[in-house]
């Protein structure tokens, strides 16, 4: 867990290493690591939004020869293939999943419960939020699916989060990543766009716990 937040607390300094390492097959590690997080139902916690800024802070600087397009194609394709392979998986055996014994270990149910909460409130439109959220991104189609979703009306919502998702993040990035003040602080920056997308999240939590200690 401890690399894990270094990873993302300094990913612009490990994003370095890897294209330095890597080269062209940086576009492939990425794109990977995008999918995962979205299309594994059990690795909720790996970075998203801040991998995408930083990224794209990268492709802005002509020294590292990276391409921002390519970037945004693979985080689109990668993001929405995550979505359909998770969609499928709650479609398939989403209960018998979650209720399995070494699968269940592994699937955190309180995010999970977070997550229906979340769809159960919004709708369909949760799904283009919850892209928004992390941990919450993870377990929506998932819930979606399990809900009795149809597949040809969640992807058209998931395109539409994906989409923004991906311009936003990485247009931040590219246009923002490589200011003085920022490249001084981005670990701070980084820091701050996790605090930020984890408020609704927070927010909904307190709110829960607040409905349910005044039932009681």
């Amino acid at each position: 867990m401890s690399t894990l937040i270094d990873f993302i607390l300094h990913i612009d300094v490990h994003l370095i290493q890897i294209v330095n390492n890597f080269g062209d097959w940086t576009y492939l590690i990425l794109f990977a690591i995008i999918f995962v997080e979205t299309g594994a139902v059990i690795l909720p916690f790996l970075p998203g939004d801040s991998l995408l800024f930083a990224a794209a802070a990268l492709a802005a600087n002509a020294n590292y020869n990276l391409n921002i397009w390519i970037f945004v194609a693979i985080f689109l394709l990668a993001c929405l293939l995550g979505d359909s392979c998770n969609f499928m998986i709650g479609h398939k055996i989403g209960k018998e999943l979650s209720n399995h014994s070494l699968f269940g270990r592994l699937i955190d149910k309180d995010s999970l419960a977070k997550a229906e909460q979340f769809f159960e409130k919004h709708g369909a439109p949760a799904i283009i939020l919850a892209r928004y959220m992390p941990i919450i991104r993870t377990f929506a189609p998932f819930v979606a699916a399990g809900s009795g979703f149809a597949y040809h009306s969640f992807i058209r919502y998931s395109v539409i989060g994906c989409i923004s998702w991906v311009v936003i993040c990485c247009g931040a990035g590219y246009f923002f990543g490589n200011l003085p003040f920022v490249k001084a602080h981005f670990s701070l920056i980084i820091l701050a766009i996790i605090v930020v997308t984890l408020i609704p999240a927070i927010v909904g939590f307190f709110k829960a716990r607040f409905q349910k200690d005044e039932a009681v």
